[in-house]
């Protein structure tokens, strides 16, 4: 499900930079692939046409990654406790790099509230500047 939320979303290119890092586990062609299908799921959720598509193929797209984390960690061995402890950390927005988030190429018309924050604080102001 980290994979849906991240989608779209302002941390999207970091989260699936660690993701495929994560998946491919040292492999250059494996962490190829893994960013092809992520920036497929991507895709196919902006390119949902109403809520109800788009619930759909949030449903869908979790449910293949679930699918394929669940694969992965069958296949290893040792590494398991190092991948959970990856995928934790992925999953929390903890990967070690800078997580914060950024605002870009955006277009606010009238009244705009931007919430801002870590580790659950947040900064909220409305009104007019004076």
């Amino acid at each position: 499900m980290a994979v849906v939320e991240a989608a779209g979303s302002d941390l999207w290119a970091s989260f699936r930079t660690r993701c495929a890092r994560l998946i491919g586990r040292g492999d250059p062609e494996r962490e190829d692939e893994a960013l092809e299908r992520l920036d497929r799921t991507a895709a196919v959720l902006a390119a949902s046409a109403d809520e109800k598509e788009w619930d759909r193929q949030r449903e869908a797209q979790a449910h293949a990654w679930r699918g394929e984390i669940a694969s992965l960690l069958e296949s290893l061995q040792a590494e398991r406790d190092e991948l959970m402890a990856g995928l934790d950390a992925l999953r929390a927005r903890d990967g070690g790099e800078e997580t914060g988030g950024a605002v870009s190429g955006n277009t606010f018309r009238g009244p705009v509230a931007f919430q801002t924050g870590a580790h659950s604080t947040q900064d909220c102001r409305f009104g007019t500047a004076g």
